[in-house]
């Protein structure tokens, strides 16, 4: 079963997750604070990790940053008690894959943390390896370059990347992504797919201001033109 690594300082809160999550089958792995975290995060190698944002020292946000420099690019899913949008969209443009407000139910983030394991697992499928322009993407290993060197994609890039090239030349629209790389249609709403799209862009496209591979279809969503 899949290993959870919780990063969280409330007792009560920590307590609760580790009984949520071994009810259902999980093993945990807690860390209290986030520098203990992120050590934990890449020795122990998780299959996801349970953020939250308000920690002692290095807060959540930090922990994200640094996890997807580091290259530890297994699914995040963030805890907050902030409910302000542009706290979610900084959470998910510095590479969280999901991020849940407090209180939430702890039936809906099992559900969300199997869906995001669920997406992960299904990574690994045809279209293994895929080159454009200066680009080598590896969804084996979860490895991209670009111009030969390193780039760094978090698990949820990775998918979207994958879904498009799988449906080269052809529109995929925002709701189609939701569904197929967040793992239900509800997730928050088609912004969440435009925020993962711009950072695709920057990273790998020549001009992120004028896109070669990773275009806009207006109205509907996005198409991946190959060579």
């Amino acid at each position: 079963m899949a290993r959870i690594l919780l990063i969280e300082d409330e007792e009560a809160m920590l307590k609760g997750l580790q009984d949520a999550f071994e009810h259902h089958g999980f093993n945990t792995i807690v860390a209290r604070d986030g520098e203990t975290g992120l050590k934990l995060a890449e020795q122990d190698e998780p299959d996801l990790i349970v953020l939250d944002v308000m920690l002692p020292g290095m807060d959540g946000f930090e922990v994200c940053r640094a996890l997807r420099k580091r290259g530890v690019a297994v699914p995040i899913l963030m805890l907050t008690a902030r409910s302000e949008e542009i706290d979610k969209v900084v959470g998910l443009e510095l590479g969280a894959d999901d991020y849940m407000t407090k209180p939430f139910s702890p039936r809906e983030l099992i559900a969300r943390v199997k869906a995001l394991l669920r997406r992960t697992k299904n990574n690994v499928q045809p279209i293994d390896q895929f080159e454009f322009g200066n680009v080598k993407v590896d969804f084996t290993k979860l490895k991209a370059s670009k111009n030969g060197k390193p780039v760094e994609l978090t698990s949820t890039e990775f998918s979207l990347l994958r879904l498009l090239i799988k449906h080269q030349n052809e529109t995929v629209t925002r709701e189609q992504i939701l569904n197929k790389v967040w793992g239900y249609e509800t997730y928050p709403n088609s912004r969440t797919v435009d925020n993962h799209i711009l950072n695709l862009r920057q990273k790998l496209e020549a001009n992120p201001g004028k896109p070669e591979y990773i275009l806009t279809v207006h109205g509907l969503g996005y198409k991946f033109v190959g060579e």
